[in-house]
């Protein structure tokens, strides 16, 4: 706006016109009103970039599932898009959203449900109750959580896969101690990671530990530890390496871990390694 000052017949009149400003988009002014510090573009991040991913956790391994894709969703979707979130949170980011998490992985679940995110449904995760957790539990395809209930308070937990420190592998996991306890231990991956781990042996990356499968993809019992679309295949010498004096545990979800040696399992306690699913053997 702009004026300017005008006598008639010995009277001042004050002249106003309006000044054009460029349109400015109101894009530009939108501001995320949420106070769940960095997680809440964190939650809804659908990047995914193969092995060692660390903090971004939309992994193959967590989307082979139905998606719960638009609001508000079917009962399906609430429940599927609420677990997802679940593993984020337990795995990854206890620490940040400032979650008590006990040295065992556990957290009060009263606790996770006053935390302000929505889930990938579009869903806050305030407005879940005690026995959609309980549902997301159960139908979780892979056990992922296990529920503790001490004193009347009810805890829940990630079995395995963690990257926040606060956990202690002898809380959270079952020493093996024998190799007779596990028959077969096989870690999946994939050729294009081949010449690289050939070089430097497994690493745990940013996770706590190596992660192993009781079995093959195709095996019945075989539930969690290893992605269903692996071409290769590594076998571990569970013996060779107990009595070397690797740690290996078993999760409740029934996946073997361990930190190796300073977070490697290195190319010698290989005991062999095939191609999958045609299990030829490949030279090393």
């Amino acid at each position: 706006m702009w004026a300017s000052v005008v006598t008639i017949c010995g009277i001042k009149f004050m002249r106003c016109r309006p000044l054009l400003l460029p349109r400015i988009s109101p894009s530009l002014f939108s501001m995320d009103r949420s106070n769940t510090s960095s997680f809440s573009s964190f939650a809804h991040s659908s990047k995914s970039d193969g092995r060692g991913r660390g903090l971004d956790m939309r992994s193959d391994r967590e989307s082979t599932r139905g998606r719960g894709g638009g609001g508000g969703g079917s009962g399906k979707d609430k429940i599927d898009a609420l677990g997802r979130l679940l593993t984020r949170i337990l795995r990854h980011m206890a620490s940040e959203l400032n979650l008590n998490m006990r040295s065992d992985g556990y957290v009060k679940l009263q606790d996770l449900l006053k935390l302000n995110l929505t889930t990938f449904a579009n869903i806050p995760l305030r407005s879940h109750t005690v026995d959609d957790i309980r549902e997301a539990v159960r139908k979780d395809n892979k056990q992922r959580f296990s529920l503790l209930e001490e004193n009347g308070e009810l805890f829940i937990r990630a079995n395995q896969g963690h990257t926040v420190t606060v956990v202690e592998t002898e809380s959270l996991l079952k020493p093996i101690l024998s190799a007779e306890e596990v028959p077969v231990c096989v870690h999946g991956t994939y050729k294009t990671n081949l010449e690289s781990i050939l070089a430097s042996g497994l690493k745990r990356m940013k996770r706590l530990h190596v992660h192993f499968s009781y079995g093959l993809p195709t095996d019945g019992e075989v539930i969690s530890g290893m992605r269903r679309n692996v071409n290769v295949l590594i076998f571990l010498d569970v013996n060779k390496a107990l009595n070397d004096g690797m740690k290996l545990y078993t999760s409740d979800n029934k996946v073997i871990l361990t930190e190796g040696f300073d977070g490697v399992v290195a190319v010698k306690y290989f005991q062999k390694i095939e191609s999958w699913p045609n299990r030829q053997p490949i030279p090393f």
